[in-house]
């Protein structure tokens, strides 16, 4: 049985081919109801993704010294 932190793992690893498929970014409200804001939490912390604001909303996207 698969334990609760290959389920997050595997959660955080597909919001980044998302973002990956999307070309790299993606507006942050669309993530709602997909993704948990603690994948999200845990990318940021990581500092595999970044937040941009850009004055009509904000964009999750892959960090730029990153790469998949």
């Amino acid at each position: 049985m698969a334990n609760s932190t290959d389920s997050f793992d595997r959660r955080a690893n597909h919001l980044l081919r998302v973002l990956q498929f999307c070309g790299g970014c993606v507006p942050l409200h669309r993530l709602q109801f997909q993704f948990s804001d603690s994948v999200i939490q845990t990318l940021l912390d990581k500092e595999l993704v970044q937040v941009q604001n850009t004055g009509r909303g904000f964009l999750l996207e892959i960090a730029e010294d990153f790469v998949l």
